[in-house]
């Protein structure tokens, strides 16, 4: 008996992926805008002011690392969260329709990487240490480019999208967690894991007080902090013990506060990137950058649509009978979108490097761009057929 590709989702599910939907797009068009601000105030005669505010000390960390390491542990804990949920009760909770999303997004994280390490391995001045940049999708603007110009297509391809970001956020995850923790302290470390085990406790005993699990969460994201294991993952690790009945409730609080705060204001302080004529050029020939455009823009079309149409090869599994390869190959472009995660990573694989930050920022922006406008020009190709 052939399983289905893509299978027909159930209507409840069909009310929150719409939900999620319709949120990511505006959190996606804030995302934008911050960007814009960013990339203007960066390259404009203020660009002084841009960067000292940018390395302004706050309490213990610069304003840059509390929009890094502080703002978008919310958005990873609502990753931790939408993992958890479909784990639990979502497409990945059966194996059967779990095969494809977790090999698509497992190739369209290799692939790039593959690619980023053969550009950088052959050059005399490449990086290899980079690799992990490509690798990762921005669940907010592909959603939002999705949404803008795919209105008449299956709400399938929609839920493959989505999935194939969560299963691609974790993977991001482990790769911050595993290559780019530093000065690893133990006992910080053990009492992060102690107050996230008072968490699972606290759900467990379905005790709901805001009272109890701010403080908890603050606590556990410092000593993550101290620990030298990236801060954002004691927001995936809280999420990931939060009791499923109560995800939903906790996602409609705080996925305005991630779209609309803590993404865009990590935004503004990440993509400044100053593009002047001498930056252009050295992007050109920079190993770095074009491995992480190669990686997004090749890498990520070609992994993830030839990880779906293995899939299909070898486990004898059939396209939804809505849905058509061409729609599986927009989609692999559209997740070479590759913002939010990748910036963070540029940094954290490039810190101490300025100027090497500098570019492979400038490439993961440039890739990005191109990717959305290629996928975007082959949706609505799509969308003006199954409007037909």
């Amino acid at each position: 008996m052939t399983r289905q590709m893509f299978p027909r989702i159930l209507p409840r599910e069909r009310a929150v992926l719409a939900d999620t939907l319709r949120t990511e797009t505006t959190g996606g068009l804030l995302l934008l805008a911050a960007t814009v601000v960013a990339l203007v105030w960066a390259n404009s005669p203020w660009q002084d002011g841009y960067h000292h505010l940018r390395e302004l000390p706050l309490g213990p960390l610069t304003v840059e690392a509390w929009a890094s390491d502080g703002a978008l542990a919310i958005f990873f804990y609502l990753a931790g969260l939408e993992l958890k949920r479909e784990l639990v009760v979502g497409s990945l909770s059966k194996l059967s329709e779990a095969v494809l999303p977790v090999a698509a997004a497992i190739s369209g994280m290799v692939l790039p990487a593959i690619i980023y390490l053969g550009v950088n391995l052959l050059a005399d001045d490449g990086k290899p240490h980079g690799w992990a940049v490509p690798t990762a999708t921005d669940i907010a603007f592909a959603l939002a480019v999705l949404a803008i110009v795919g209105s008449h297509l299956p709400n399938a391809l929609r839920a493959f999208l989505l999935t194939l970001a969560v299963v691609d956020d974790f993977g991001a995850i482990l790769v911050i967690a595993v290559f780019f923790s530093h000065g690893f302290h133990l006992w910080s470390l053990l009492a992060s894991v102690a107050l996230i085990a008072v968490w699972y406790v606290l759900q467990r005993r379905n005790i709901r007080t805001p009272f109890l699990y701010v403080p908890i969460a603050i606590a556990a994201w410092w000593f993550m902090h101290e620990s030298g294991v990236h801060a954002t993952i004691a927001g995936v690790a809280l999420g990931l013990v939060t009791r499923v009945e109560s995800a939903e409730r906790i996602d409609d609080r705080l996925r305005p506060w991630s779209a609309g705060v803590a993404v865009p204001v990590f935004a503004l302080f990440a993509a400044g990137v100053t593009l002047s004529g001498d930056a252009v050029r050295q992007l050109l020939t920079d190993p770095v950058a074009i491995g992480i455009a190669a990686g997004l823009l090749a890498g990520k079309a070609l992994g993830v649509f030839g990880g779906s149409w293995l899939t299909a090869r070898f486990t004898r599994a059939e396209l939804n009978s809505d849905l058509a390869w061409r729609d599986v190959g927009a989609v692999s472009v559209l997740a070479g979108i590759g913002f939010t995660v990748a910036l963070l990573i540029a940094q954290l694989a490039f810190a101490g490097d300025v100027a090497q930050v500098e570019r492979a920022k400038a490439a993961v922006l440039i890739a990005s761009v191109l990717a959305a406008l290629i996928a975007s020009a082959l949706l609505l190709r799509r969308n003006r057929s199954y409007a037909r």
